[in-house]
């Protein structure tokens, strides 16, 4: 096994732990997390089909990572390994106009304060796509057993501590009645089958939505054509893609709202909508970030 270490500075409006417990993703697997050493682990793709596995911690203003693969790594595949770890922390993304607009609310002067507001994707849409149609009508626990098994039985092994999340040409070469009875995917087992065989046969370039030009309005109307995704999975991915202008309601976050502003009083979606309307192309990060303001300023729930 070799050894390498390397350096990125991030921004002063950034936070590694708060950023890495923005959102559930930092519980499935292949992320995995040490909350004593506040460690964050990320098996990272090199050429040829191999990883590297990628240990991630912070002091004062930079990022150290110490990275495990089978062979040292050429300059190429350490750019490749930090370009994915950018990706990944959203360091690649600029929120100096969003913290500049919270800072005009004083109940949202919290967020710029704590450096909040980056949400914690996978290295490839692919698997942000894969992980939010096994969020969909199903309890947390249920989503952790399918992208467990979906990493435990069709990953790559990466290194002792675990798999890769599998590609999808791995996913395209099993078939529904496996994804059924192995990966306890049930409904979902023909979307994630047909999702999969898309992506690998070219017909559907989900890598590039995070990098599209088109207006968000289009880009959610191709989210949302994919099978398997509805308004909230698709509004998610948006927010994942940087595009935060879609709400993504689910029965919690209903259930929040009604909580913080209507005390308990359950409010319609037109209601939720009207009240970040005036945020515009923030209202989706707005309200992901007052929804979860709780975890910032206790304790993360994951």
């Amino acid at each position: 096994m070799s050894l390498a270490r390397m350096t990125i500075s991030t921004p002063p409006d950034f936070s590694f732990w708060k950023t890495v417990n923005s959102h559930g993703w930092c519980s499935l697997p292949p992320f995995s997390i040490d909350r004593e050493q506040q460690l964050l682990r990320i098996p990272c793709s090199l050429s040829g089909g191999s990883y590297a596995a990628c240990t991630i911690s912070q002091s004062d203003s930079k990022l150290h990572v110490r990275i495990g693969s089978r062979r040292q790594l050429s300059r190429r595949q350490r750019e490749a390994v930090r370009g994915q770890l950018l990706q990944c922390l959203r360091l690649d993304e600029d929120l100096s106009e969003f913290h500049a607009e919270a800072r005009k609310y004083r109940h949202y002067r919290w967020i710029p304060r704590l450096r909040v507001g980056r949400l914690l994707r996978a290295p490839t849409v692919f698997e942000d796509v894969v992980k939010m149609i096994c969020t969909t009508n199903c309890s947390w626990a249920l989503t952790e057993a399918m992208v467990g098994n979906l990493t435990n039985k069709l990953g790559t092994p990466v290194d002792s501590s675990g798999n890769a999340f599998p590609s999808p040409e791995t996913i395209a070469n099993v078939n529904e009645s496996y994804l059924r009875r192995e990966i306890r995917a049930g409904y979902r087992s023909p979307y994630l089958l047909e999702l999969a065989r898309r992506v690998a046969g070219g017909d559907l370039p989900l890598e590039t939505w995070r990098t599209s030009t088109l207006p968000t309005e289009d880009l959610y109307e191709q989210v949302l054509a994919v099978k398997g995704l509805g308004p909230y999975a698709a509004g998610n991915i948006l927010r994942l893609l940087g595009r935060y202008d879609y709400l993504a309601l689910d029965s919690w976050v209903r259930k929040r709202f009604s909580e913080l502003h209507r005390n308990g009083r359950k409010a319609s979606d037109a209601v939720i909508e009207k009240h970040y309307g005036p945020f515009g192309k923030w209202k989706g990060l707005f309200f992901w970030l007052e929804m979860t303001e709780y975890w910032y300023k206790q304790e993360f729930p994951f």
